[in-house]
């Protein structure tokens, strides 16, 4: 079971874990832990906002700061999905084309656009977040994220029989992880609607709404999932759920 955690961080996140080799019996429970990177994620999210709290930093600052945060955690391998498969819906080529520039370890100039116009969106969504409940929120968010995207690849259909993805996937003890994950997933859930109950409501539905859209592009485009979708599908539902939530907030100022 530590080997199995030790093995999630070691993949989804870049902070230092003891070295572990790499066997099937090592990653039956990995996608169990994976909602604790997004779990520590959170931790640090908030000591961020404490710290620009008690310094009365603007809201920028704050924001360009958290988005930081998730990329050193988790080493960019998300938006690396992110980027790739953002390259393959461009290409508008039959599913094999796609599938082969999700391979392809270079990004086109369709990613480059992208993942500028979703880092500069985030950025200023997760400013309109700034107060401590919202930072709180936004960190469950990260919880919640993580469950889904494990969730979904042990019931989802995988695009081909093989990947990073596939491995964890395939050699998972499905029973145990479909238990964790969807306990994560709830709380998270309940957890988001108690800090901030509209927004929190309106976030997590965005998340699952996520997941529905995750589940149609992978099954219509690329004929299941892959390591690359799941960190497309990641960032989506990350920006779904603060985008969500800031409308929560313009809502209720307005009927306030």
């Amino acid at each position: 079971m530590l080997k199995s955690l030790f093995a999630a961080f070691s993949m989804y996140s870049r902070i230092p874990v003891p070295e572990v080799e790499w066997t099937e019996e090592n990653r039956r429970y990995s996608l169990c832990f994976f909602p604790l990177v997004g779990a520590v994620t959170g931790v640090l999210l908030i000591l961020w906002n404490n710290i620009c709290t008690a310094l009365r930093t603007g809201s920028f600052l704050y924001a360009a700061g958290a988005v930081i945060i998730t990329v050193l955690v988790t080493g960019g391998i998300h938006l690396d999905g992110f980027c790739d498969t953002c390259d393959a819906r461009a290409s508008w080529g039959e599913r094999k084309r796609k599938l082969e520039i999700l391979s392809d370890p270079h990004i086109g100039s369709f990613a480059a656009i992208r993942l500028g116009a979703y880092l500069l969106l985030y950025t200023a969504l997760i400013s309109e977040l700034y107060d401590s409940q919202a930072a709180c929120l936004t960190a469950w968010s990260y919880v919640l994220s993580r469950s889904l995207s494990g969730l979904a690849a042990v019931t989802f259909r995988a695009a081909k029989k093989e990947g990073t993805l596939f491995g964890f996937s395939d050699n998972a003890d499905k029973n145990a992880t479909l238990f964790v994950l969807s306990f994560t997933a709830s709380v998270s859930c309940f957890a988001m609607a108690a800090v901030l109950p509209l927004a929190g409501v309106f976030a997590a539905a965005a998340a699952l709404f996520s997941m529905l859209y995750y589940h149609h592009v992978a099954y219509k485009e690329f004929g299941g999932i892959t390591g690359d979708l799941a960190g497309w599908f990641l960032q989506v539902c990350e920006l779904s759920s603060a985008a969500a939530a800031v409308l929560a907030y313009r809502i209720m100022e307005v009927i306030e």
